[in-house]
């Protein structure tokens, strides 16, 4: 039991400095390219934090436990948009650019509806998410990485903040160490 708890604790100790890491190598390689923190935050952050979920997801679909994936993904995106953005509302004030909302919180609100549409049988005479499925959610997350880069191309960097540089090499360890504890 006490074995159970000290992995326990050691894995959300990894998990929270790797998050860290992860946070602050891909804000020093937004700022060394002039890349936008929001263009860093769809991607890289993005793609790192998901990580434990792609992993567990991945698990769970060659199991055969479909609920699972449905529950973690439903259950995880849920706590970060009530939770997690609450508790840092809390801390301090969050500015919303209205750019992000006219441009990026519709798109989220689009995957809800075509995964709804996709899981039901609206479309299909099973309720069940297909390989085609699959790759129609695959082919809109290809679309929304184009938009993302390619409104980096367009996007200025609307205020310089003073932060310390940070070496390449530095920086890829952090976001390389970073999505290594985060998994």
């Amino acid at each position: 039991m006490i074995l159970q708890i000290f992995l326990l604790c050691l894995g959300l100790g990894l998990l929270i400095k790797g998050a860290d890491w992860l946070v602050d190598g891909g804000s020093a390689l937004a700022r060394r390219y002039k890349v936008p923190d929001l263009a860093i935050g769809l991607t890289v952050i993005a793609f790192g934090t998901s990580m434990p979920e792609f992993v567990v997801n991945t698990f769970a679909a060659f199991q055969g436990n479909g609920d699972i994936v449905y529950g973690n993904i439903i259950g995880s995106n849920n706590f970060n948009l009530y939770v997690i953005l609450g508790i840092a509302g809390l801390i301090t004030p969050l500015v919303v650019s209205s750019g992000t909302v006219r441009r990026e919180i519709p798109f989220s609100l689009m995957a809800v509806i075509i995964l709804f549409l996709l899981s039901n049988s609206f479309l299909s005479e099973n309720k069940v998410l297909s390989r085609f499925d699959g790759l129609i959610l695959l082919i809109f997350f290809g679309l929304f990485l184009y938009y993302v880069l390619t409104g980096i191309k367009s996007d200025v960097i609307s205020q310089e903040l003073k932060h310390k540089e940070m070496p390449v090499v530095k920086i890829w360890l952090f976001i390389i160490a970073g999505l290594i504890f985060l998994v």
